[in-house]
C-alpha cells in the first residue's frame, strides 16, 4: 500500500501575472517508465522538439468526501491504513521538451475502449491509425498544446496501445462477492457475411467470450449451471426472442461444437454455431463488478494534478512543472469522441469538474459525437463499451435517460428536473458537436426539445454544432466519388472534411477561453426554424432518386425502468430487461431538395456536393434490411451531364448543370472555402488543402 501523507502544494499558475492557488494532492505517486523523442525528434514551429513521457499514476481518494459519494460502490471496497481507497492508471503525455516554448496548455484526450484517437482523428489529411506521429500534421504541437491520455476504464484488455485501469472490485460488507445478474447481447453481424463460411452461416464459431469480444475482460459467472441463466435467440431488434435450451449451450470454450467443451467462466459455447444474422441475448448471475465510476476520478485527478501540483506526496516532480514552485499549465481542455463524448458528459453532470479541493478542472470541453447520451460508467457491472442504436443494444444503460439537456430543464416524460450543467462555478464551457448520424441512432434531437417536442433553452456557456449530412465519427475515405458499401445498402459517404471543422473549432474554443473571444453561433436543427421533424415528414422531403429508399425507422427513446437502484446518477439494475415506460418524441433535420440537411455546419464538401450526402444507411437485403446500417451514411452520385440524368430519372441537378466544367467545380470550392474561413470554420492551411484537392479531382475533367 502507499502511505498517504497529507499534501498541499504550493502551485503558481500562469493566469494573469502570479496567482497563488492551495489543492490537495490526489496522485500520491507517478511513476515515469519511459521518456523518448515524439515523432523522431521532429520540431513543430515554434514549440520546437516534443518528448513522449509514458508511466504510471497512483491515486488515493476518501470515500467519505461529499466529491466521491456519488461513484457506486465506493464503500465496499478496502482501503489502506489511511481510510482511502487506492487505484492507478498508465499514461502518456506528449509535451515540448522546452516547456517554456509551448503554449502552457494541455489538451486531454478521453481514449474510446482504450484507443487514444484524438491525435489521427483531427490530422488533415486524415492517415492510417498508428502513423499520426511520423506523418501527420502535428496541428496540436504546432501550436503549442501539451496532450494527455490515460487508461480510465477496469475492463480493458491493456496492451501496448490500449490504456486500461487498475480499479478494485466491490465486495459485500463480509467480504464475499457481489453476484447480480446482467444482460449482454450478441448482435447479429451482417458485416462478417463476407468473411463467414456461408455454408455453416456462423458469426464467429461455437464460442464467444462472454463480453462478445476479447478486447474487454468478461465478468466471470457465479453458477456454470446454465439453467440458472437464460440464453435468447431472435430474428428481429425488438422483442424478447425464445429461449434457447440450456442443454444445447454452456459456459465454455468449445472451437468445434459440443465434444471439444471446456469448461471456463468467462465464454458461452453455442452447440450449434453462433448465426450472423441471429440475435442473442444472455442474463447471467455474474460476479465481482469493478468501481468503474473510479475511471472518471482518473480523468478529474490527473488533470488537476498536471494543472495544479508541482510534486506528488513523495517528491516526484510533476512532469508539466518547470521547478518546484511554477507548472507550465494555465488551461486545460477535455475532449471526447463518439463515446468518450458520452462520457464527458456524464463528468459533467456527475460533478467531477470540481477536484476535491473544489477547483475547476477543465476550462473547457469539445464533446463530439455523442448525441444525448451519456455513458454511464457509474454502475454496478457496468459495460462502457456498449451504446443504444437503433440494429442493437436499443433498450441498454448506455441509451438516453434524463436529464439529456446542459440547461437544467423539466423533463415531461419522466418529471425529472435536472441538467448536465448546474454547478456555475466550476462547469467548463462546452463545443458540443454531432454529425447528422447521431440524430438518428442517438437522439440528438433531445439535446434541444425535451419529450413531447418543445424546446428547451441553451445555456450561453455552450455552443451546439450539426456537421450536416455527415456519418458518425465524419469519414476517413479519400478521393471524390466513394464506392465502398460494405454490409449497407448503399455506398458509404466516407469521403468527409469534418476534421478540417474541428481543427477551427479547437482554435475558436481557446480564443473563447484564454481570449474571450465570441465563437461561432450555435448551428443545430430547432423545432422553432422548422429543421428538425419526424422521419415520416423529412422521407417526404427526400428527392425520388432511383432505386433508393428512405429509412421507415430511427432510435427512439422510451424512459426505461431498471428498478428502484438505478436513477440518474446511475447505480444497480434489477431489472432486466427494462420496463418500457412512456415515448418520447425523436426528431430528425429536415432536408433540401438535394437531400442534405437544411441546418447546421456544411463543411466544403457538402456545399460544393457531387452526390447526396446522408447521415443514415440501411443494410443489405436480409432479415435485417429495414434496420439502419451502424453508424454510417449514404452517398448518392449526381449524374455528370443534364441528359444522363433525364436519361436516369434523377431530379437532381447534374453536375454540368451546377458547375459548367471543371474549373468551375474548382471555383466553387474556392468560394465554399473562404466562405468558412470568414466564419472561422476552417483553417487558411485546410481550406489550401482542400482547393488542391478539388484542382486536382476527375470532377468534370
Amino acid at each position: 500500500m502507499i502511505k498517504k501523507t497529507v499534501f498541499f502544494a504550493l502551485v503558481i499558475t500562469l493566469v494573469s501575472g502570479v496567482l497563488l492557488q492551495w489543492a490537495e494532492a490526489r496522485v500520491v505517486k507517478i511513476v515515469i517508465e519511459e521518456t523518448s523523442p515524439y515523432a523522431g525528434g521532429r520540431t513543430f514551429g515554434e514549440a520546437g522538439s516534443f518528448e513522449r513521457v509514458e508511466g504510471t499514476a497512483y491515486f488515493e481518494i476518501d470515500p467519505t468526501d461529499p466529491q466521491n459519494s456519488v461513484i457506486v460502490n465506493l464503500d465496499r471496497v478496502s482501503t489502506n491504513a489511511q481510510g482511502f481507497v487506492e487505484f492507478s492508471a498508465p499514461f502518456f503525455l506528449i509535451k515540448p521538451v522546452d516547456l517554456s516554448l509551448g503554449n502552457h496548455k494541455l489538451l486531454y484526450g478521453i481514449n474510446n475502449r482504450g484507443n487514444a484517437i484524438e491525435l489521427g482523428f483531427q490530422t488533415f489529411p486524415r492517415v492510417a491509425r498508428g502513423e499520426e506521429e511520423n506523418l501527420g500534421d502535428g496541428l496540436f504541437f504546432r501550436l503549442g498544446y501539451s496532450f494527455v491520455d490515460a487508461g480510465w476504464a477496469g475492463d480493458i484488455t491493456t496492451t501496448e496501445t490500449r490504456l486500461g485501469a487498475n480499479l478494485p472490485v466491490a465486495v459485500q460488507p463480509d467480504g464475499s462477492p457481489i453476484v447480480a445478474r446482467i444482460r449482454i447481447q450478441y448482435p447479429s453481424d451482417p458485416t462478417r457475411r463476407a468473411s463467414v463460411d456461408t455454408d455453416s452461416n456462423r458469426i464467429d464459431g461455437y464460442t464467444l467470450p462472454l463480453k462478445g469480444n476479447d478486447r474487454f475482460v468478461s465478468y466471470e459467472t457465479a453458477d456454470v449451471d446454465t439453467r440458472n441463466s437464460v440464453l435468447t435467440e431472435r430474428d428481429e431488434i425488438e422483442g424478447l426472442g425464445s429461449p434457447v435450451p440450456s442443454d444445447e449451450w454452456a459456459f465454455g470454450s468449445c472451437p468445434t461444437g459440443e465434444l471439444s467443451l471446456e469448461r471456463t467462466t468467462t465464454d458461452i459455447c453455442l452447440f450449434n454455431g453462433f448465426h450472423h444474422d441471429k440475435i442473442y441475448e444472455l442474463t447471467y448471475p455474474a460476479q465481482d463488478p469493478w468501481v468503474m465510476g473510479l475511471g472518471y476520478a482518473v480523468t478529474r485527478d490527473l488533470a488537476s494534478f498536471l494543472r495544479y501540483q508541482t510534486a506528488d506526496d513523495l517528491g516526484n516532480p510533476n512532469p508539466l512543472a518547470t521547478s518546484q514552485d511554477v507548472v507550465a499549465i494555465r488551461r486545460v481542455y477535455g475532449l471526447g469522441i463518439s463515446s468518450t463524448g458520452m462520457y464527458m458528459r456524464d463528468f459533467l453532470y456527475l460533478g467531477f469538474n470540481a477536484d476535491e479541493s473544489h477547483q475547476q478542472v477543465f476550462d473547457a470541453v469539445r464533446i463530439h459525437i455523442p448525441g444525448s447520451h451519456r455513458l454511464f460508467a457509474n454502475v454496478e457491472f457496468a459495460d462502457p463499451n456498449i451504446y443504444s442504436r437503433q440494429d442493437r443494444t436499443t433498450d441498454f444503460t448506455s441509451q438516453s435517460y434524463p436529464p439529456l439537456t446542459y440547461a437544467v430543464t423539466t423533463d415531461p416524460v419522466s418529471g425529472i428536473e435536472d441538467g448536465i450543467l448546474k454547478r456555475p462555478a466550476t462547469d467548463p464551457r462546452v463545443f458540443h458537436i454531432d454529425t447528422s448520424n447521431e440524430f438518428w441512432q442517438m437522439k440528438a434531437s433531445l439535446n434541444v426539445h425535451d419529450g413531447h417536442g418543445n424546446a428547451v433553452p441553451i445555456p450561453e456557456t455552450v455552443r451546439l454544432y450539426l456537421l450536416a449530412s455527415h456519418p458518425h465519427g465524419g469519414a476517413s475515405g479519400v478521393g471524390y466519388i466513394p464506392t465502398d458499401r460494405g454490409a449497407c445498402k448503399y455506398v458509404s459517404n466516407t469521403n468527409s472534411s469534418a476534421a478540417p471543422v474541428m481543427r477551427a473549432l479547437l482554435v475558436a474554443l481557446d480564443e473563447w477561453v484564454d481570449g474571450d473571444i465570441e465563437p461561432p453561433p450555435t448551428n443545430y436543427p430547432d423545432v422553432r426554424r422548422g429543421t428538425l421533424a419526424s422521419v415520416d415528414e423529412t422521407s417526404r422531403m427526400f428527392p425520388k432518386i432511383p432505386g433508393v429508399s428512405y429509412p421507415t425507422t430511427v432510435n427512439g427513446l422510451a424512459l426505461l425502468d431498471f428498478g428502484p437502484t438505478f436513477s440518474s446518477r446511475g447505480g444497480r439494475q434489477t431489472v432486466l430487461p427494462p420496463k418500457r415506460g412512456s415515448q418520447y418524441q425523436v426528431l430528425v433535420p429536415t432536408i433540401d431538395r438535394d437531400g442534405h440537411d437544411v441546418a447546421g455546419i456544411r463543411t466544403v464538401d457538402i456545399a460544393v456536393p457531387v452526390g447526396t450526402n446522408t447521415g443514415w444507411n440501411l443494410y443489405q437485403e436480409g432479415p435485417r434490411t429495414k434496420d439502419l446500417c451502424a453508424l454510417t451514411g449514404s452517398f448518392f452520385p449526381f449524374a455528370e451531364t443534364r441528359s444522363e440524368r433525364i436519361e436516369n430519372g434523377d431530379p437532381r441537378l447534374s453536375l454540368e448543370e451546377r458547375y459548367h466544367d471543371h474549373e468551375g467545380f474548382v471555383d466553387a470550392v474556392r468560394k465554399a472555402a473562404k466562405a468558412s474561413v470568414s466564419k472561422r470554420l476552417l483553417l487558411q492551411e485546410d481550406a489550401d488543402i482542400l482547393i488542391r484537392m478539388a484542382e486536382v479531382s476527375d470532377i468534370l475533367h
